[in-house]
């Protein structure tokens, strides 16, 4: 419980109506969830306003608002605390609310379009494993320690953030790694957290749908390096072009790190193989469980921030050998017969090119690849036909199937995918994605790979509104048990 004159501490308002001596019990974004001596921030959505809730929060029992203009009829009884821009507002008073908890402990932001789930989680089970108490906030879940916590979106709204945060340092939590993406950025979600590095990974075409281009995208990306303070690190992965892009403006330490030029941390792919890499870091061999250039990055990104976070070089070299992928992650089945099945979160043309180009580099001559593969609806259309033409070109056969379509036809989805391909090209159009990966495991022989990219770790299918269970892993293994004998088999 705090004032509101506490929560308002170092932090810019136009003006104050009541009494700043009220004391909050809570804080929250929905009037629905409003209880007595709630603080409601009243925001300005996409789809709804808050301004016009703010009488029934008052009803509920809220004891402050925080909005951007007063409404007509004032309670006298609540203090109103009128503000520029309330989502600006919400992470900067949550902050104060729960007593600056990113402040009481390291907290590492990783952004970019791809790898930002695997480094986050590498880095919090490296730390665990060197004995550290450690928080995680990605897309996959939030965990406390061992503690498990849903996650709904790849960054929480900031009351939630500050509040897990919170939870963190009463476990006693020294590190959180976090992903931190684009959307989270713009919207304020990461405002008032104080973060010692920020990770960036690489760019690619994605979330057009919502950035509209992809200058703004870059845009929103940078804005997360040009807010960090001067005694936070940056290290950015300069094999992206966009790299020194990201750095221009911070005040931060800045690091490079490459696998293809010099840098103050040097990587390089000595071997390759279906089950993992011999990898060679600033001038030291290691063995790793996982497979893929993109890897190598992902595993390079993890030994620098833990470097720059003052971890021993060969314990830290130690601990990745033992590291194993995370789930949905280049994630391996094994059919009795010798079928293997990839399932990957590739949902972006350059992921899925780079998971394609990975099991082609390392795949035998005699082997064929099969890709089964869709796009999410009510998502950036305009990678549809890429990644489409990426699955033709980079296999033997691609299987174009239904992903996540929300609130559109699968069909034209499929329509939009294999709408730009040449008259000629052989693929197979199967919407009912079940089907589409029992198809793939018939298709295959002994040696083959099959790669089932877009969903990866998820374990739900949403259409409509409505999210029905529906797991790659479990259907691979479904149907190599019941078409090539048991499986189950897991590299």
């Amino acid at each position: 419980m705090k004032s509101v004159e506490s929560i308002l501490a170092g932090i810019a308002v136009e003006r104050v109506v009541g009494d700043s001596a009220n004391m909050v019990e809570s804080l929250t974004l929905d009037s629905r969830s409003v209880g007595r001596g709630a603080m409601f921030f009243a925001v300005v959505g996409t789809r709804s306003d808050g301004h016009d809730y703010i009488g029934s929060a008052v009803g509920a029992g809220a004891c402050a608002v925080v909005c951007e203009r007063l409404p007509e009829q004032l309670d006298p009884a609540v203090c109103y605390v009128v503000v520029a821009e309330s989502s600006a507002a919400v992470g900067p008073m949550a902050s104060n609310f729960y007593d600056n908890p990113s402040s009481r402990l390291k907290l590492v932001g990783i952004t970019g379009t791809n790898g930002k789930t695997t480094t986050v989680t590498l880095l919090y089970e490296l730390f665990r494993n060197m004995g550290h108490r450690a928080g995680l906030l990605s897309t996959v879940e939030n965990r406390i320690e061992d503690t498990v916590v849903p996650a709904d979106h790849t960054t929480p709204d900031p009351i939630t953030l500050n509040a897990l945060l919170a939870r963190m340092v009463e476990a006693g939590c020294e590190y959180c790694f976090m992903e931190v993406s684009s959307h989270s950025i713009v919207q304020h979600r990461i405002g008032g957290l104080r973060f010692v590095g920020g990770v960036f990974s690489n760019i690619t075409h994605d979330h057009l749908d919502y950035h509209k281009t992809f200058a703004e995208y870059l845009r929103a990306k940078k804005m997360f390096f040009d807010g960090l303070p001067a005694n936070a690190f940056a290290l950015v992965n300069i094999d992206d072009r966009n790299g020194e892009v990201m750095v221009q403006n911070t005040r931060a330490r800045v690091s490079r790190l490459s696998l293809r030029s010099m840098a103050d941390f040097m990587g390089r792919v000595v071997e390759m193989h279906i089950d993992g890499m011999l990898l060679r870091f600033d001038g030291e061999e290691l063995w790793v469980r996982f497979a893929g250039r993109f890897n190598a990055y992902n595993l390079l990104t993890v030994y620098a921030a833990a470097r720059l976070l003052g971890a021993d070089k060969a314990e830290v070299l130690r601990q990745l050998t033992l590291l194993e992928p995370v789930r949905g992650r280049f994630e391996t089945v094994k059919s009795a017969d010798g079928v293997t099945a990839i399932v990957d979160y590739a949902h972006t043309p350059d992921a899925l090119q780079n998971v394609i180009d990975t099991i082609n580099e390392i795949r035998r001559p005699t082997s064929r690849l099969f890709v089964v593969v869709g796009c999410g609806g009510d998502r950036d259309r305009t990678k549809r036909p890429e990644m489409a033409e990426i699955a033709i070109r980079g296999s033997h056969m691609a299987i174009f199937t239904s992903d996540n379509p929300r609130t559109e036809d699968p069909e034209a989805i499929l329509d939009d995918m294999v709408g730009g391909l040449e008259k000629g090209v052989r693929y197979l159009r199967i919407t009912d994605r079940r089907e589409a990966i029992r198809t793939a495991t018939m298709m295959a022989a002994s040696g083959d790979v099959i790669l089932v990219a877009g969903k990866g770790h998820e374990t739900y299918q949403q259409v409509g509104t409505v999210k029905h269970h529906f797991d790659d892993r479990e259907e691979v293994r479904r149907a190599f048990d019941e078409l090539r004998g048991a499986s189950n088999q897991k590299s």
